[in-house]
């Protein structure tokens, strides 16, 4: 009896041609990223070359050891010059490791603190109404220099803030992140933390953490974001849909959704459509975002891109779809109306563009039917298979 089966031979044959086409995608994205973001070094572990996050980290143990000895002789001697900020060969902040966080109950505050800044969906999950997390936007855990760094801010609150025009308090500015960059109001609690909750207590206790030896009220090398000046060919959506596709698409996806890993959390954010901030965050402001990206992406390569090519993609990634502004649903009014009180910057709030209004907000419905209407209409890099 012959049990040869020419079916489901080809069957079979067919499965291992797809296993190693599925194979040759994951190698070649592995190898992107290895090539691209210098990552050898940390997946092999070889001696050979000191990556450049050890050498910071011996910078930044060099600085803290010496901010301790200058302590230490200034206790000793009251006429010593007092201790000096401690930074690094550029002139940054270097802030305490993970290390020298205190084994007391304010120790047990800033690791908590840390826990909710690193991963804010699973540690604040009430307040989060979408997957994002504060070291999103705020580097290195709200370490790195030119990632708006908490080092640099928490010894400058209290103080005015334009976009709600009166004094601030550093909880008011972790209220309004949540607001906005976590767009709480699609969150379990429907709105940011209560005045007083621990996750402002802990956050806070967290950044004076990093914040150790910084001065007071200075506004220091590396805070914030940097600004851009304005090009001669100002912004332009269109152009930074290339610039998007060869730079930020290996990380964020074509169609800007982000990546997450196996347990579901996002290790890439997405970065526009219902799981992203919303229309009142900072970010989508296209002067905001371009020095965010041009100090910091593509990750591993900051200032890599040029400032054109920087503002550009910011407006590319600021051309979509995105969860309303809380303000203008709050207080009911139109578009319009919500553009000449809050949107008096550079974007595309109430502007048409991709056939929708943008600022109407991204419902998980609406956002399928543009995306259906979107790719159907065969526009651009989310049409991409």
């Amino acid at each position: 009896m012959n049990d040869h089966n020419p079916s489901r031979a080809n069957r079979s044959a067919r499965r291992r041609f797809a296993y190693a086409g599925v194979g040759a995608v994951v190698l070649f994205v592995a190898g992107t990223l290895v090539a691209n973001y210098k990552l050898l070094p940390y997946l092999t572990g070889s001696p050979a070359e000191t990556s450049q996050a050890e050498k910071n980290k011996q910078i930044a143990q060099q600085a803290r050891q010496k901010l301790g000895e200058e302590r230490q002789a200034w206790q000793n001697d009251p006429k010593a010059d007092p201790p000096r900020p401690p930074t690094g060969p550029e002139g940054y902040f270097q802030p305490p490791q993970e290390h020298e966080i205190p084994d007391d109950e304010f120790g047990q505050a800033i690791r908590r603190g840390r826990e909710i800044f690193f991963n804010t969906g699973t540690n604040a999950r009430e307040f989060a109404g979408n997957e994002l997390a504060c070291a999103n936007c705020h580097l290195d855990g709200g370490r790195k220099e030119n990632s708006a760094p908490m080092w640099a801010a928490i010894n400058n609150y209290p103080a005015y803030r334009g976009k709600n025009k009166m004094i601030n308090t550093m909880e008011d500015r972790i209220n309004g992140c949540f607001t906005y960059s976590m767009n709480a109001q699609s969150s379990p609690s429907g709105g940011p933390p209560p005045p007083g909750h621990q996750v402002y207590k802990d956050l806070q206790s967290y950044f004076y953490w990093l914040g150790d030896g910084a001065p007071l009220n200075e506004d220091m090398p590396g805070r914030g974001y940097p600004t851009m000046q304005k090009t001669d060919q100002g912004y332009d959506w269109q152009r930074g849909e290339e610039v998007f596709v060869n730079n930020c698409a290996v990380c964020h996806g074509l169609d800007g959704q982000g990546q997450k890993d196996i347990n579901g959390r996002y290790i890439f954010p997405p970065l526009w459509g219902p799981h992203s901030y919303n229309w009142g965050a900072g970010m989508h402001r296209v002067n905001t975002a371009a020095g965010f990206i041009k100090a910091n992406m593509p990750l591993g390569k900051p200032f890599s891109l040029s400032d054109q090519q920087a503002w550009d993609v910011a407006a590319y990634i600021n051309s979509f779809p995105r969860p309303a502004d809380p303000r203008q649903t709050d207080e009911g009014i139109s578009l319009e109306e919500s553009r000449e009180k809050y949107h008096q910057h550079m974007g595309y709030y109430n502007h048409s563009l991709h056939g929708v209004t943008l600022g109407e907000g991204a419902t998980p419905e609406r956002w399928e039917r543009f995306v259906e209407s979107w790719r159907a209409a065969g526009m651009s890099a989310m049409n991409q298979p």
